[in-house]
């Protein structure tokens, strides 16, 4: 069975070294994985945390949401993308889908907005842009911030620019196992606003400024004041270093999931399937993405053919978690037409072979 998703791991020639160094903690290496981060993405204000979890709760902290406040956002996605707005006690607000790529509808962005919102999450699903543009001008209109949830697409394009780099007030990123680049667990926020970014090398460090932090002696001066409530979210040496070698792949094993798409086009185009297409995008390709009139049958189909076929994510308004049950139309007929398709980097020859040959 081909698999839907596989963790790439390259060669770690300098890890038993980093494992004996006594130099464990954040450190050298999390700085050169930033930097290669802010290259890649070509921006200046962007921190790497321990966990996915952690990036969103520093992104929430560093801009200043609160208790009550209210952030619209899609049901459509993974609970590691929704679940840290419900812990950090802020009111999550549900709102519609395009039933045709699985992203925010903006009308129904629109008319969910109250004087209590403060914030819109954004999440680009399995790696496919949503309607950026649209969604950051009406976060511009009504004086509210924009968090683009990039947990699943790393590389993906819109308008010939980086998710990361498209506008939007703050992008996180996830770096758990099956993502793309990843460092077994991690995460990265990027912030348009350079007075957000200083902000957040304090909160992910418990709000310690580690420049005053000890005295000439090495011990914790006392004058040093903790003002910010922070978190223990420093990204290790260890994550780090894997993160700066999965980087020298990241491109490449991008543009051979987009070779295996094309493939993909080929084949599907024009059957009883409909492809996912938004204007302006370039997506990564974590998976492939159809919508089919039976997902279950779909599912087994393809299965059956040795692929690992799944709806991959189900709509969280369904958890009593969250409080909110409210019925969207977009996302219940998304859900029940989702199909995701392998379409990885480790797909061999006789793997694409079988794409053609159904």
């Amino acid at each position: 069975m081909i698999p839907l998703y596989k963790p790439f791991m390259p060669e770690l020639h300098e890890i038993d070294e980093i494992l004996h160094s006594g130099n464990l903690a954040s450190g050298i290496y999390n700085n050169r994985f930033e930097e290669s981060l802010k290259k890649y993405f070509d921006v200046n204000s962007l921190i790497v945390t321990n966990s996915f979890h952690t990036a969103i709760s520093v992104a929430i902290t560093s801009i200043g949401l609160n208790d009550g406040d209210e952030v619209i956002l899609s049901p459509m996605g993974c609970l590691a993308s929704t679940q840290p707005y419900e812990n950090e006690r802020l009111k999550l607000v549900w709102a519609d889908i395009d039933p045709w790529t699985g992203t925010l509808d903006p009308d129904s962005v629109r008319s969910k907005i109250t004087p209590r919102t403060k914030c819109i999450v954004h999440n680009h699903f399995c790696g496919y842009a949503g309607y950026i543009d649209e969604i950051n001008q009406i976060a511009h209109d009504n004086g509210i911030v924009v968090i683009d949830d990039g947990i699943e697409c790393f590389g993906t394009e819109y308008k010939n620019r980086k998710i990361g780099n498209c506008g939007s007030d703050v992008t996180v990123f996830s770096f758990t196992a099956v993502r793309m680049p990843n460092t077994i667990d991690g995460g990265c926020v990027i912030f348009k606003d350079k007075k957000y970014y200083e902000k957040s090398k304090l909160i992910r460090d418990c709000g310690i400024d580690r420049t005053k932090f000890r005295d000439d002696l090495g011990e914790i001066d006392s004058k040093c004041d903790i003002t910010l409530r922070g978190y223990s979210a420093t990204m290790s040496n260890i994550n780090a270093y894997i993160g700066i070698q999965q980087m020298k792949y990241i491109q490449r094993n991008i543009d051979v999931q987009r070779e295996i798409a094309a493939l993909w086009d080929q084949r599907v185009g024009g059957t009883q399937y409909k492809t996912i297409r938004l204007k302006d995008t370039l997506p990564n390709y974590w998976v492939y993405g159809i919508l089919a009139d039976d997902k279950r049958k779909t599912i087994q189909a393809f299965r059956d053919k040795g692929m690992y076929a799944s709806g991959v994510h189900i709509n969280n308004n369904i958890y009593s978690l969250f409080k909110d049950k409210t019925e969207l139309p977009g996302v219940n007929d998304f859900y029940s037409k989702f199909v995701a398709l392998p379409c990885g980097w480790w797909m061999s020859d006789e793997d694409k072979d079988k794409i053609i040959k159904i």
